[in-house]
């Protein structure tokens, strides 16, 4: 049976830690557990990054994802957990943990939710620059193919 993923979109930081601890905690079919963690870069004099969302059908669309690679890959544990609103250089955006019996598992769901998650959650991401200027952020080709290579 897949397991159930755990998804939360939420505008206050996590804990990498806690959340990692939370995945494993009384289990010992954990073989390898496999985590990304996305920052907020500041390319071109980023000032912040405010990831706009439709609460509701954001949780859903990242559900229908996360149990897309229960079911691909026998993992034992999934989290994703996707900020929003207005975050500065060095905050974090996203965490993705999965955690299989097996490394290969764990790493290739993790890759995988990465890629899908780029292309396929419902965000909006505008940039704002110390300039004063703000553009919202395009979908880039790059991320599009790295998606593609999952497809069945």
């Amino acid at each position: 049976m897949p397991a159930t993923p755990t998804i939360r979109v939420q505008a206050e930081p996590f804990d990498v830690g806690a959340e990692t601890a939370a995945l494993q905690a009384g289990r010992t079919d954990v073989g390898g557990l496999a985590s990304f963690l996305g920052i907020c870069r500041a390319d071109g004099g980023l000032a912040a990054m405010v990831l706009e969302h439709y609460p509701g059908m954001t949780e859903r669309a990242l559900t229908r994802i996360a149990e897309e690679a229960c079911a691909r890959w026998p993992l034992t544990g999934c989290t994703v957990i996707h900020r929003h609103g207005r975050l500065l250089p060095g905050d974090p955006i996203v965490l993705v943990l999965t955690a299989s019996a097996h490394r290969v598992a764990a790493l290739e769901s993790c890759a995988f939710l990465i890629d899908w998650l780029k292309t396929k959650a419902p965000f909006w991401k505008r940039e704002e620059f110390a300039g004063g200027g703000a553009r919202w952020v395009e979908a880039k080709a790059e991320d599009d193919e790295a998606a593609a290579r999952w497809a069945r």
